[in-house]
């Protein structure tokens, strides 16, 4: 299994076991699940229940309460807030950061995909929640919370050059 650490500060971000999509050469998205929220509830890790365990538990995992998403439980990633303009502000710090630990044949490739998918970003700005690191180092990457087309399903955005692999 890989282990997908944050470039910048290494706080834990994801794992394979959410098995990571590469869209637009740029980043990776996860699906999630929404899971009980408190800690004495087994949760999945990204393994695939059996049909009768579906059946039995639900569409949401079981039990009744608050839900949270498995990902931002598993990896204690933070909800941030921001408005446009100081999202850009981050994110264009952000990008310069990643860029200078980028190898030089990389760096042409990760500004011109990472400005075009800015602007998917900006231009659907009110449909993305933001999460950072469990250290919550401003610095760090920003994630980006989503849901499908469905309404239901949401997903998490990961920035492909502001993550390092590591196998456990």
């Amino acid at each position: 299994m890989l282990l997908y650490l944050d470039i910048l500060n290494n706080d834990e971000l994801f794992s394979s076991a959410f098995d990571p999509k590469l869209v637009d050469g740029i980043v990776y998205e996860v699906n999630c699940r929404m899971v009980p929220k408190d800690d004495n509830t087994e949760v999945n890790i990204g393994a695939n229940p059996s049909a009768e365990e579906q059946e039995e538990e639900g569409p949401l995992g079981g039990g009744g309460g608050d839900l949270i998403i498995d990902v931002v439980k598993n990896f204690k990633l933070q909800s941030v807030a921001f408005d446009k303009k100081s999202f850009l502000s981050v994110l264009k710090v952000y990008m310069k950061a990643v860029k200078a630990k980028l190898p030089a044949d990389r760096v042409d490739g990760f500004t011109k995909g990472a400005e075009a998918f800015a602007k998917k970003i900006i231009a659907n700005f009110k449909d993305y929640e933001f999460y950072t690191g469990a250290t919550l180092d401003p610095d760090g990457m920003i994630v980006l919370l989503n849901y499908r087309d469905d309404g239901i399903t949401p997903y998490l955005t990961f920035w492909k050059d502001g993550v390092v692999e590591m196998k456990t």
